[in-house]
């Protein structure tokens, strides 16, 4: 088993004994209770927290006639998802914006973090990319509600042909939960992949070639990325789409 990073081994001593008696009431055992926080769990937090100091940043540094880097920065993301959003959305995709932009900046840190040798990109767990699926389910499934109302919503799932609703009601069920895996394992899959692909070139090939395959991981990263949030998207847009 490798060492756990500086930072892990410092959110366990300070937290571990709390974080291991909720799992454990919860019906959870992690594998060491002395230090139930992973690798990947802490660099979720610290990117999280790098995230929150960033939007911080250029929240206090706002300028008009003098914009510094990190604001436009944060102008040049807003604007690409802002714009994809339109497409997808439509009228009124200002509302969802704000977590899109998050979701996309998490899942890129989470799994660009992965080039810096010796840290794992959280992404390459199933279980952290379970835990950004469920959010993303949840909030376009409450905007639904919201946007519609609870029979309004609850009516896409019936289907256009009233009689037929006894047929189509538990297809359209199992669906949307498919979304959970579809959203997991497609992030997984791609980073874990790609993380030992690179790993192996570097073991095997240690100067010169590996670098094509990092260059290779940056362009999945986003890749991965884009998708995760275009598919929240088009699930935000049939959510909340009033049927004429």
């Amino acid at each position: 088993m490798s060492e756990p990073l500086a930072f892990t081994r410092l959110l366990n001593e300070l937290f571990g004994g709390v974080v291991a008696s909720v799992m454990q009431a919860v019906g959870y055992h992690p594998a060491d209770a002395a230090a139930p926080i992973t690798d990947r769990y802490a660099l979720e937090l610290l990117i999280a927290g790098g995230l929150i100091a960033f939007f911080a940043l250029v929240r206090l540094t706002l300028s008009v006639d003098k914009p510094n880097p990190a604001q436009q920065i944060a102008e040049l993301i807003h604007g690409a998802i802002g714009g994809q959003a339109s497409e997808i959305i439509g009228h009124g995709y200002e509302k969802y914006q704000a977590f899109l932009t998050c979701i996309f900046l998490f899942v890129l840190s989470c799994n660009l973090i992965g080039l810096i040798p010796g840290i794992p990109a959280p992404t390459t767990s199933p279980a952290v990319t379970l835990g950004i699926a469920l959010p993303t389910f949840l909030y376009y499934n409450f905007q639904g509600f919201r946007a519609q109302g609870v029979i309004g919503y609850l009516k896409h799932f019936c289907g256009p042909i009233w009689w037929m609703a006894w047929l189509l009601l538990p297809i359209e069920i199992v669906s949307h939960l498919a979304r959970i895996m579809s959203l997991t394992i497609r992030l997984y899959a791609n980073m874990f992949a790609s993380d030992m692909l690179t790993l192996g070139f570097f073991s095997l090939i240690p100067v010169g070639v590996p670098a094509i395959f990092l260059g290779l991981h940056v362009f999945v990263s986003l890749i991965q990325a884009f998708i995760f949030t275009l598919l929240a998207m088009i699930y935000i847009s049939l959510a909340v789409a009033h049927e004429h």
